[in-house]
């Protein structure tokens, strides 16, 4: 399986818990940038060679194309039908296997008693100036789409102030996460990574008057898989009940209780996960608004968040 992700340890969970379940069956799961996995699954299909038996990408713009080529086999494994209807295609093409949601995010132990920053301008206030540590959003089209959803609602003079905290520029929407929580650095918070649920110091905020992230990662399995029914074994397994309970954000399925605390992902306030995928629909805009940040900040400084240690 083909998995887009910012850390080769991203879904170690998937391959120790299927493995367990099916004993006896082994998933060789690589996980990369999806901006890198679709060009290479490209390539695979263009030589006529394809070897990857499953693949789950961010790259949601490029799944109708490669059903429209005949690259997808047709395959509905139990459950589709209760997956969210915007998540699915209706020949069972491709289908949402996980949601992604992203929270603002703050280290109490580096920052506390502030108060709590809730919507996009609060993270100007001078509490946050040198403490920010944010993702390029020139790398990664999920975090070029939260700055485009930002500036829709407060304009580019937002982003013009966002500048004058310093923020730290890193690769990866994980890095974050490390770096707020590593002891010999002063940056404590962070928009630009995924979370749900708080912890002892890391405490979690969602927009109330403003839009924040959300998105599905669409799954599919090769018309041409070398190992077919191990890969509809894989996409059963990841519409369970029981796996789509424990991943720690919105399920895909309708009849699967969404996180507690927060209403099914189709009623959550402040976001619209369907609009990801028109988004990224549009290339012409996404690829014009990726210079301007380019433009703004330079290219994308460091290692590949898979390799860098981060």
């Amino acid at each position: 399986m083909w998995l887009g992700g910012d850390e080769r340890t991203d879904e170690d969970a998937l391959k120790n818990e299927f493995e367990k379940r099916f004993p006896g069956m082994k998933l060789n799961l690589t996980t990369d940038l999806s901006k890198y996995h679709s060009p290479r699954f490209d390539e695979q299909l263009a030589a006529g060679k394809v070897y990857v038996d499953s693949i789950a990408f961010q790259t949601v713009h490029d799944f109708p194309r490669w059903d429209n080529e005949g690259a997808l086999l047709h395959y509905a494994p139990v459950g589709l039908d209760k997956v969210y209807v915007p998540m699915k295609d209706v020949r069972a093409a491709f289908y949402g296997i996980l949601t992604v949601g992203w929270a603002g995010k703050w280290n109490t132990d580096k920052l506390p008693g502030i108060q709590a920053p809730v919507e996009w301008e609060d993270w100007l206030r001078p509490e946050f100036k040198d403490k920010l540590v944010l993702t390029y959003p020139n790398d990664d089209d999920a975090v070029l789409y939260a700055f485009d959803l930002i500036m829709q609602q407060y304009g580019k003079s937002w982003f013009q102030k966002l500048l004058k905290q310093n923020p730290r520029w890193v690769r990866g929407t994980r890095s974050p996460d490390t770096i707020m929580q590593a002891k010999n650095s002063t940056r404590a918070a962070s928009f630009t990574s995924d979370g749900l649920f708080p912890t002892s110091n890391i405490k979690i905020s969602h927009p109330v008057k403003g839009s924040f992230v959300t998105w599905f990662q669409l799954a599919a399995i090769p018309k041409d898989a070398p190992h077919p029914e191990g890969a509809k074994l894989l996409h059963n397994y990841m519409l369970t009940k029981e796996w789509q309970a424990t991943r720690g954000s919105w399920p895909v399925r309708s009849d699967v209780e969404p996180p507690q605390g927060y209403p099914p992902i189709l009623e959550m306030p402040g976001t619209n996960i369907t609009y990801f995928r028109e988004w990224m629909s549009d290339r012409y805009r996404v690829e014009r608004l990726r210079l301007w940040f380019e433009d703004q900040l330079g290219t994308a400084q460091g290692l590949s968040p898979i390799s860098d240690d981060i």
